[in-house]
């Protein structure tokens, strides 16, 4: 059955007007107009935005959803798909993000909007690894983006973890994925938007 309810969860210090999402926004309005999109502005604490994710799903048919996630929303993205055994699209997702953010405890500005501020709290570090989803219920049905080029995130740590998905590994890249026009159709041909 096709996706008719698409989640997209952006990643750290990043908002729905990070560029993957205004991109996979727009194509949603243009070719799949009857999908229900959503991409929340979440909060800083892992498990306020787990909360509000649940209750923003929790009308969704579980058969017809799909969950994209970008970074430290690959990862809740991860968590999401496993919940709910939907597909999930990830975009240099993070692996070990409770590891990875405990050096980032503090005043945070938003990338987007760098007059925006919020605090990263130390308790959020023990909230992400409560997020942790084990290893993957059903490998295909996953599909993620790697860049090798990635200059947050191990590439080889991403792959090893998402080891019997579909992965479009990238020689190049960066972590923002600056040519994502150059995936955005093998990301919606996985996703299957009614």
């Amino acid at each position: 059955m096709p996706t008719t309810h698409l989640l997209y969860l952006h990643g750290f210090r990043s908002s729905p007007q990070s560029m993957k999402a205004q991109k996979v926004a727009a194509r949603v309005q243009e070719q799949h107009p009857a999908v229900t999109w959503w991409c929340p502005q979440l909060p800083p604490s892992p498990r306020a935005a787990m909360a509000a994710i649940r209750q923003g799903i929790a009308g969704w048919p579980r058969e017809r959803m799909a969950v994209v996630g970008s970074s430290l929303g690959g990862f809740y993205a991860t968590w999401v798909a496993q919940q709910t055994g939907c597909p999930a699209v990830l975009l240099n997702p993070a692996v070990d993000p409770a590891r990875d953010l405990a050096r980032h405890i503090g005043e945070q500005t938003s990338w987007h909007d760098p007059g925006e501020r919020f605090f990263f709290e130390p308790a959020f570090v023990a909230e992400l690894r409560a997020l942790e989803a084990g290893p993957l219920h059903h490998p295909e049905r996953f599909f993620a983006v790697i860049a090798k080029g990635d200059e947050v995130l191990d590439w080889r740590e991403m792959t090893a973890r998402y080891a019997g998905a579909q992965i479009k590994l990238l020689e190049g890249g960066d972590h923002a994925l600056s040519d994502f026009d150059d995936h955005i159709d093998q990301v919606f041909a996985f996703l299957d938007l009614a």
